[in-house]
């Protein structure tokens, strides 16, 4: 089988797991949706494969440190304080905590994504759970 059929699967399992932390944030009607987390996931993975295999024995730990630092500057246009508190404070963090789930696949540790994903998805549950006793 071709090696690039292989990073396309891993791309895509990005993708899936990035969709479904999304799509629980835009129940709570945040910013950020299942097309941006997949996004985010999905091209992590893809950066920490072409850092691995695309670009030879060089640093590759070089990609994954400014995946880290963009995501970073990403998640802080999210955030901004209104009327005394600070809003998208979760999804900007989650945003950033996606790329590593995107970044676990792209070198091929699958139950190290699934596993921070699922606990991404327990944390946002549990914020979910505060916001709803606060809007009753």
């Amino acid at each position: 089988m071709n090696i690039e059929f292989i990073f396309l699967g891993q791309v895509l399992l990005a993708a899936v797991l990035g969709g479904l932390l999304g799509f629980q944030r835009e129940r709570l009607g945040k910013p950020a949706g299942p097309r941006t987390y997949a996004l985010v996931t999905a091209g992590s993975a893809l950066f920490t494969i072409l850092s691995i295999y695309g670009f030879g024995p060089n640093d590759t730990a070089r990609v994954a440190s400014n995946i880290v630092v963009g995501m970073g500057f990403l998640g802080a246009g999210l955030i901004f304080q209104r009327d005394g508190h600070i809003d998208n404070l979760t999804t900007a963090a989650g945003l950033w905590a996606s790329a590593a789930v995107g970044m676990a696949v792209g070198t091929g540790h699958y139950i190290l994504a699934v596993g921070g994903a699922v606990i991404m998805l327990i944390l946002f549950a549990i914020n979910d759970s505060k916001f709803r006793k606060q809007e009753k």
